[in-house]
């Protein structure tokens, strides 16, 4: 939940930055010359819509640790910190990867992400309210579900799934506000403030349709997610952590709006802007698994 809203927010927040730098260097005026130039405007967005994915990317580990306060265990300092760290270290080798940083981040909140931007330099990172209120084989589940998105290579996937959806964003907003600036405004010489305008709403609009698929993507991937970390540490393992989450959640306090990008279930549109599955449904589908867990690394 965490690692998704974290990059979302970042690619976002990249997305308008890059949006402005744009205008700032006359680059869609240039563009508007000879009238709209479908391919340099459809390059320019591919590189626009890539580079922002992946400069998101790049800084998820750097932004992970600074928004969470997370600390990162160099050398273990008690048994817990410890067990975390050759459990994470187990688990990445049996995976076939590099063995990720392990970090700790105070939040009362029974939570995990793992990031970065590659199988072999990752961050996994627990909160102490998932150290106090789950067992070790619980705990021990959570963290091969997040060793297993490292190395099912999840975090590279949806960049560039990210990549994907950003270069649409950027293009259609920009057959928009042409639309706009030439159509509507009648305006027959460069841009005007129309198209910048109309641009930036419909970059905003469709950025909000970008996110839902992104989102219906991560929900994908927690089953395969799933599967690995009973592959790592047992399937009733892995139930039982999920089923610990559940109860965590049907106890949470947090304001609806903190539970957008949540893992509990939700109406129609809630469930659009979900970055899991329901628990329930992640629960049945390791239940129903009738045949050996196949194997997750993809070799």
């Amino acid at each position: 939940m965490k690692r998704i809203f974290l990059f979302v927010v970042t690619n976002l927040a990249v997305m308008l930055v890059l949006s402005i730098l744009i205008n700032v260097l006359g680059l869609d005026q240039a563009l508007a010359g000879t009238g709209f130039n479908t391919g340099a405007m459809l390059v320019m967005a591919a590189v626009l819509g890539f580079g922002g994915a992946f400069v998101s990317l790049a800084m998820s580990k750097w932004i992970a640790k600074r928004s969470t306060g997370a600390h990162v265990i160099d050398v273990p300092s008690n048994p817990t910190e410890r067990w975390l760290v050759d459990t994470v270290k187990r688990q990445a080798q049996a995976a076939g990867i590099g063995m990720p940083e392990v970090a700790i981040y105070d939040a009362p909140e029974v939570n995990a992400f793992a990031t970065g931007m590659n199988r072999d330099s990752a961050l996994v990172a627990v909160s102490t309210g998932l150290l106090q209120r789950m067992s070790h084989e619980e705990a021990e589940a959570v963290l091969g579900h997040e060793v297993s998105h490292v190395a099912n290579g999840d975090m590279v996937t949806l960049t560039l799934i990210q990549g994907v959806v950003n270069t649409f964003v950027f293009f259609l907003a920009r057959v928009i506000g042409h639309l706009v600036d030439r159509v509507l405004l009648r305006n027959e010489r460069g841009y005007g403030i129309g198209f910048f305008v109309a641009t930036f709403v419909a970059q905003m609009l469709l950025g909000i349709l970008a996110t839902i698929i992104v989102l219906w993507f991560s929900r994908q991937r927690e089953f395969r997610a799933d599967a690995g970390g009973a592959k790592l540490a047992g399937r009733e393992k892995m139930i039982a952590a999920l089923q610990r989450l559940q109860a965590a959640h049907e106890e949470s306090t947090l304001p609806t709006q903190m539970k957008a990008f949540g893992i509990s279930g939700g109406g129609t549109m809630g469930r659009l802007f979900m970055s899991h599955p329901p628990l329930e449904e992640r629960i049945e589908a390791l239940r129903a698994a009738a045949s050996p867990i196949a194997n997750q690394w993809g070799r």
